[in-house]
């Protein structure tokens, strides 16, 4: 089917974020994106319960009114992604997992949980943005998206997130999984390691992978890349 045939007929794409909860790091993706997928990204709230269950309970909340859709979801999001397929299998048509992983993305990270407090995130959250903040200018972009994420979300949120990520296990949610699964993941992401997409593909050997040059944030970076990937997944779904 052509797009322009598709623009009639709109597939709703639903959008997961990262630990920092907010839209910001996937507007340059909507930009990107066809006329005929319509984004829908389900933000996460910056103060009370934001547990996967919590969250999970709050995008089921938020798609009430949507009758089907697939489902992309980000770094922290992508158990998430993996938790709503399962919740709404009637619903979720598709699931892509971007950057991510379905055990705590570092193992040995699982065993300092107790560590992920306010005080030791924001130092840990500071010492990554100082490089930004020192050698980009103020009107660079990534620079400006940092600095909205940081007065939006406070640390102890991001503490919390950090925590919950440490202690999830979605093996079996991916290993049942009743749709087909695209894992899209960055070239050198020193974050959520290249050991997490081989394990995704373990447990779901039907899924399809597709590298972007870049990063943890390559879907960020390189938007253009992560679209066509995006596009190339639903387009072989819808037909």
């Amino acid at each position: 089917m052509p797009d322009d045939a598709r623009a009639k007929n709109p597939a709703t794409l639903v959008l997961l974020p990262g630990l920092d909860g907010t839209d910001v790091f996937f507007r340059p993706l909507l930009a990107a994106l066809p006329e005929w997928i319509t984004p829908m990204v389900v933000q996460f709230p910056t103060a009370g319960a934001n547990d996967y269950p919590d969250l999970l309970r709050l995008i089921r909340s938020a798609l009430k009114n949507t009758s089907d859709c697939y489902v992309l979801g980000w770094s922290f999001a992508g158990p998430l992604a993996l938790m709503l397929a399962d919740a709404e299998p009637n619903k979720v048509r598709g699931v892509i997992l971007a950057s991510t992983f379905v055990r705590p993305p570092r193992r040995i990270f699982a065993l300092f949980r107790w560590a992920a407090v306010t005080p030791m995130v924001w130092m840990i959250r500071a010492g990554k943005r100082l490089p930004v903040w020192l050698f980009r200018g103020s009107a660079d972009r990534l620079r400006q998206d940092k600095t909205e994420t940081w007065t939006r979300v406070g640390t102890g949120m991001i503490a919390a997130r950090i925590r919950t990520l440490l202690k999830v296990d979605a093996r079996a949610l991916l290993r049942d999984c009743p749709r087909r699964v695209l894992c899209l993941a960055g070239s050198h992401d020193g974050i959520v390691p290249h050991h997490n997409v081989e394990e995704i593909v373990r447990l779901q050997p039907s899924a399809a992978v597709r590298l972007i040059a870049g990063h943890h944030f390559a879907i960020y970076t390189n938007p253009n890349a992560a679209a066509a990937a995006i596009t190339e997944y639903m387009r072989s779904q819808e037909e």
